[in-house]
């Protein structure tokens, strides 16, 4: 397979040209998709339409163990992938709904967390000719390369301690209460707060979902304002990539070393049906 690779923006990205994920990739054309997806944080393939969940499954194996349930989140009746969808039919929502508006990485909550994720766009919402409900995305290895020497000396060390509980009211408002049994499966982990990539060796800023973080050894207030220190200066212009959606795209990023945001669009007007495989890690985060 003839495959080409163009970047997305300067620092973010990559467009794999000449890709047909409905059909196995040959060992030296993964390669290449693999090798490229590590050095530029997420992929692009677009149209791919004839790709459905048997073979985006497949594909999505290759790069690791895949998550077979997430808590609190519709999976696919017969595949480990997560739907999501504002989609009703016959009184039953066929997949999650609203979620994610906020910068984040996948499974952030985990002790292990999601290496990678794969979207893929089976239905987009448009008006007026424009697709609607983009997604953001944040280069975090560029971002701590680009720190001042102190900010970097002052992160040497730091311990995250995440927390699905607290985040959750902040960042589903509309969704139900956790149960005690949820709250005492979720509990609390730790991770650094720059991370070594297991694969390239880079290191990256790793914050996750802010709301969920307590810096350890901190003060409340003075933790909660560095990290959104450092969540705004990740998320700038010059480390981003947004992506406007068209049915067949779909993406695979490294939860690893970016962090992605969907944007909102009228879910009363409009549907949206997609479905993500998520990559699961080996190696606890360092």
């Amino acid at each position: 397979m003839d495959l080409e690779f163009r970047k997305l923006s300067p620092d973010l990205g990559a467009e794999v040209l000449g890709a047909d994920l409905a059909h196995p990739l040959d060992d030296r054309s993964f390669g290449a998709i693999h090798g490229t997806f590590l050095s530029h944080g997420i992929l692009l393939f677009r149209e791919q339409h004839a790709m459905g969940p048997a073979e985006q499954t497949a594909f999505s194996r290759r790069l690791g163990r895949l998550a077979e349930t997430i808590p609190n989140e519709r999976m696919h009746d017969h595949y480990p992938i997560l739907v999501l969808s504002n989609i009703v039919r016959d009184g039953k929502p066929v997949g999650s709904g609203r979620g994610g508006q906020f910068w984040h990485s996948d499974l952030f909550y985990n002790a292990i967390p999601a290496a990678a994720s794969f979207l893929h766009a089976l239905v987009v919402p448009e008006e007026d000719g424009r697709s609607l409900g983009d997604t953001k995305f944040a280069n975090m290895a560029a971002a701590h390369d680009a720190l001042p020497e102190a900010m970097k000396k002052k992160l040497e060390g730091l311990k995250n301690r995440v927390s699905r509980v607290k985040s959750w009211p902040i960042n589903y408002p509309f969704r139900p209460p956790l149960t005690d049994e949820e709250k005492a499966a979720y509990g609390s982990v730790v991770h650094p707060l720059v991370r070594t990539h297991p694969e390239t060796g880079r290191k990256s800023l790793y914050i996750g979902d802010i709301s969920a973080g307590t810096v350890v050894g901190m003060p409340a207030g003075e933790g909660d304002a560095l990290l959104s220190e450092l969540r705004d200066f990740a998320t700038q212009p010059r480390f981003t990539y947004v992506h406007r959606w068209s049915v067949g795209d779909a993406i695979l990023w490294d939860n690893r070393s970016t962090l992605h945001a969907a944007t909102d669009f009228d879910a009363e007007e409009h549907e949206r049906l997609m479905h993500r495989t998520t990559i699961m890690d080996d190696t606890v985060p360092t």
